[in-house]
């Protein structure tokens, strides 16, 4: 795949020859994190008359013990959520959680990597504040600790602010891009709730000795509870996390209940576990039902059947004009969750994905549905009938968009996703909507659909697209893509595979609007949605680069 040479910083691009084996987050090694720290180091040598290069070894600066606790003033937040500060002489950078620009902090160094010019820390506590910290916006006694979030004594708005930079660094140091093929990044959709927003949580705890290699009879039963939550920053720890406030009620209630049977139950976890706490909804309409109604109840009454009963049990009901809404918590993976995007329902295995903030769903699917057609069209352009939904999962783009369309097909490689997506279009009364298990990577070999009227939803995992993947959507071409990522970093390297095309010079396209969406307020986590359209004619020849880049 083709890159621009100046798509990422010199340092960064000599450590991908000579590094290759820190690929690993356990070595040091975060390809998005040293990126922001090579370009702090280029900047500050340049300030210092260096003209931007690296010291030589020899001059290296001298780093404290490990352990050793140190002041330090925070020049920048990173893609990653931490603060990054510079040393005394600006040759190296300390990476601080919990920290924000201007903040000068008293941390205790953790790790060094010398080769990397940096250096992990602990952070301890806050000697001066920086401009943009209110720690009175902190809504969780663990935060300073737990691994979960990153943001919580920023300003909403500075978060969404720091959002959209975090999208426009991607793009502009893994797409490959020249600038001017990159339109400028929209600003971040806000998710309505902030907290008591996310509808699964999956806290964890490890049993000393569980790992062991004796066999299960002949382990002693734990003795203690252990601690129940999530990793400590910079450990391989976990700590007790008796609430989240990120998760909504109903899923804090269950946390609780989940936490009181382990403990009661610990001789049948010997070796720990992953418990799951996953909100599900249903309504109980008022008034006289129509056929689709009919068929949501039909799936409600099977949802709740399969429901573990101390589950059921426990509910938060809430009355709307229409309907009354129940909420529970389900902790069995293999049971089946229910969750409304406006009036659309969806059923889902608990375990399996499906988006954890529905707050912001209806204005989310919303967005896309505005966007499925160009801004602009040519006289001789047919018009988007069709819509291709690959990594479907259960339908969420498919169900929702499907009305806009004469027919609509969600490919994905999960059979029990298809099955659910299958009764979630007949549980939605739409006729016109098909689903294939199938893997992604081959979805464009029979599709039926004339690629000039199609419009393509791509939804991957983080890795982001394959190549092959990438090749054969160019071999069809469709004529409009809506690219929706949790990896912004993945997404602007697939998107510059696009941009520039394939190698033959029949296919590429041009991106219309990139923008960050907020699914997971007070942590460093953005989604993104990039819209582009195919460029036809003799102009779909024309290089996507500069010969300069």
């Amino acid at each position: 795949m083709s890159r621009s040479p100046d798509s990422q910083a010199p340092e960064a691009k000599k450590r991908k020859k000579t590094k290759a084996d820190k690929s690993k987050k356990a070595d040091g090694f975060d390809e998005v994190l040293q990126i922001d720290i090579d370009k702090l180091l280029k900047k500050s040598r340049e300030e210092k008359g260096q003209n931007g290069e690296p010291v030589e070894a020899a001059a290296r600066p001298t780093l404290p013990q490990p352990f050793t606790e140190i002041e330090l003033k925070i020049s920048e937040l990173s893609s990653t959520g931490d603060g990054l500060a510079l040393s005394e002489n600006g040759d190296h950078v300390y990476v601080v959680p919990f920290s924000v620009p201007g903040d000068t902090v008293l941390v205790k160094v953790v790790k060094h990597f010398p080769d990397l010019s940096y250096s992990m820390a602990d952070f301890i506590k806050v000697i001066e504040p920086g401009p943009q910290r209110n720690d009175s916006l902190i809504g969780c006694g663990y935060f300073g600790k737990c691994s979960g979030c990153q943001l919580q004594m920023l300003p909403y708005e500075d978060q969404l602010a720091h959002k959209k930079k975090i999208v426009e660094k991607a793009y502009a140091n893994f797409s490959g891009l020249i600038p001017e093929l990159i339109p400028p990044i929209g600003d971040t959709f806000p998710s309505p709730l902030q907290y008591g927003y996310r509808t699964k949580l999956t806290p964890h705890f490890t049993v000393a000795g569980g790992a062991g290699r004796g066999k299960k009879k002949d382990r002693e039963p734990p003795k203690e509870v252990p601690p129940i939550g999530y990793t400590i920053k910079n450990r391989r720890m976990d700590m007790d996390i008796e609430d989240c406030p990120l998760g909504t009620d109903i899923v804090r209630r269950g946390l609780k209940r989940e936490r009181k049977r382990v403990a009661e139950n610990l001789h049948q976890f010997p070796r720990g576990a992953t418990l799951l706490m996953r909100e599900s909804t249903t309504r109980i309409k008022k008034g006289e039902e129509s056929d689709r109604n009919a068929e949501q109840e039909k799936m409600i009454k099977e949802a709740l059947s399969g429901i573990p009963p101390q589950d059921l049990e426990d509910v938060i009901r809430t009355e709307h004009p229409d309907y009354i809404e129940e909420k529970r918590c389900i902790t069995d993976n293999n049971a089946t969750s229910i969750e409304y995007v406006d009036n659309y329902i969806f059923k889902n295995k608990a375990g399996a994905f499906f988006q954890n903030n529905n707050s912001i769903l209806s204005g989310f699917t919303e967005y896309i549905r505005q966007h499925v057609r160009p801004k602009t069209t040519n006289p001789d352009d047919k018009p988007i009938k069709y819509l291709l939904d690959a990594y479907s999962g259960s339908g969420l783009f498919t169900v929702t968009l499907s009305p806009l369309f004469k027919s609509s097909l969600g490919v994905d490689v999960a059979g029990d996703s298809i099955t659910a997506a299958r009764e979630n279009a007949h549980a939605n009364a739409l006729p016109n909507t098909g689903f294939a298990a199938a893997d992604a990577t081959t979805l464009f070999k029979d599709i039926p659909y004339p690629p000039d009227q199609t419009l393509l939803v791509i939804d991957p995992p983080r890795k982001g697209c394959s190549d092959d993947f990438l090749r054969q959507l160019l071999a069809y071409g469709p004529r409009r893509v809506v690219y929706v990522s949790c990896n912004v970093h993945t997404q602007a390297r697939d998107v510059g595979v696009m941009v520039q095309g394939d190698a033959e010079g029949k296919c590429r396209y041009e991106i219309e609007s990139i923008r960050g969406f907020d699914f997971f307020p007070q942590t460093g986590h953005v989604e993104g949605v990039a819209i582009l359209n195919k460029v036809s004619g003799a102009a779909a020849a024309a290089p996507a680069v500069s010969s300069e880049a």
